[in-house]
């Protein structure tokens, strides 16, 4: 069981009040609210123990290190990957699949052929498109249903010995559907093919098993998971890794530089050029810490509470329509109501204290299917009530009447 009020007391921002209302933060799918002890943290870092890491033999710097080095084992562990070093640190998602698709260049030709799902995120469909671009490969789509829902039956007949590669969301950030990735990374497998799953919107309420699923590739974002902005993780099979080109020069990266001819350092720091987010990285670790201590099966227990209230109370709403239906959805609800743009339901409830994104959610494919500009999206976390929901609705309701 979670102790939600003990939890809140670690999230002082939940304290804030917005235009002379308590804040009531729906927006936690863009990125999660941070914890005391992760600022702390990010404090102790920076007091005690900042300088530049792997290069240095004074104690700080080694220091450093070690808090760096902790926090990728830290990670690992999270993650069950079998070696730390399959754990690169990057800015981000959207960086980790950058640094895999600049990868994938060397190893496509023109024909060969990518499969990504209808319901990226754009960070997981414009570097895909881009790869091709260069290499003549070819980009098909795995279409969606009316739920919400990848048509499986069409994956299976557009898998073939020349797919290369499959990218496909854990968590649909616009929907909150859950895919079946676990399929979708067997029937990859099975045409010689590698899977890259974008796990930004799963992380925060599960936690996945990279060597169970078997995924080839695996990214993920800090600041969704209550620590920093600017710092996530690739992961990758050691085997794809060394595969793989480096993803920029610099320092770190090397092994040897002459101008004749520069060697690459061994994993991770292959992809690891330059300073990185020391303090970002050392954080994410930290983060990680406090979920696990509350415990990933009561947040994702708890999390289905909120969203199944969510949308009970939602739909009781006159004219309001829910996008992304699947008996298989995590703490996300994407509505509209009939007749009135999203901008103006997200504008008006944020004057009474409640903060919900609005728009197409980077994920403009998925509106062109609905044949929407957007949608209101309320996104929630374990630190969150049912309490607020019930704020949420009753904001909703007057923009209702104040829009109608």
């Amino acid at each position: 069981m979670i102790d939600i009020q003990k939890i809140r007391e670690d999230f002082p921002i939940l304290k804030r009040e917005i235009n002379g209302y308590p804040l009531v933060y729906f927006d936690n799918a863009a990125t999660s609210q941070t914890p005391k002890q992760v600022m702390d943290c990010i404090v102790d870092y920076y007091s005690n123990y900042n300088a530049n890491i792997h290069r240095g033999v004074h104690t700080l710097s080694q220091e450093a290190t070690d808090l760096y080095e902790a926090s990728r084992k830290k990670i690992q562990a999270h993650f069950n990957a079998k070696k730390d070093y399959e754990i690169i640190f990057t800015s981000g998602t959207t960086h980790s699949i950058n640094l895999v698709a600049n990868g994938f260049s060397a190893l496509l030709k023109e024909g060969d052929e990518l499969i990504v799902s209808a319901l990226e995120h754009h960070s997981n469909i414009v570097p895909w498109q881009m790869l091709c671009e260069r290499t003549g490969a070819v980009l098909k789509v795995i279409p969606m249903d009316e739920n919400g829902e990848l048509k499986m039956d069409v994956y299976s007949e557009l898998l073939s010995d020349k797919t290369k590669l499959v990218f496909c969301n854990h968590i649909s950030n616009a929907l909150g559907v859950i895919n079946p990735i676990e399929e979708i990374i067997t029937k990859a497998h099975a045409v010689g093919a590698a899977v890259l799953i974008d796990g930004a919107q799963a992380c925060p309420h599960l936690k996945p098993d990279v060597q169970a699923l078997d995924v080839d590739f695996y990214v993920a974002s800090a600041h969704k998971m209550c620590g920093p902005t600017g710092v996530g993780m690739l992961y990758g099979k050691e085997e794809w890794l060394k595969k793989l080109p480096p993803y920029q020069g610099g320092g770190e990266m090397i092994a040897e530089v002459t101008f004749e001819k520069t060697t690459y350092a061994d994993l991770p720091h292959k992809f690891e050029a330059g300073t990185p987010n020391i303090c970002g990285g050392i954080a994410f670790g930290a983060a990680i810490d406090y979920m696990n201590n509350i415990g990933f099966d009561a947040i994702l227990a708890y999390e289905n509470e909120l969203l199944k209230y969510g949308t009970e109370k939602l739909s009781e709403i006159e004219g309001l329509k829910i996008y992304g239906v699947s008996d298989k959805k995590a703490s996300v609800i994407s509505f509209n109501i009939e007749g009135i743009h999203p901008y103006d339901i997200g504008t008006i409830v944020d004057k009474l204290g409640v903060a919900v994104r609005t728009g197409h959610h980077c994920a403009q494919p998925i509106m062109d299917f609905f044949k929407i500009p957007g949608t209101v999206r309320a996104s929630f976390a374990f630190y969150n009530t049912k309490e607020e929901i019930d704020v949420l609705v009753a904001a909703v309701k007057k923009a209702s009447m104040m829009l109608s």
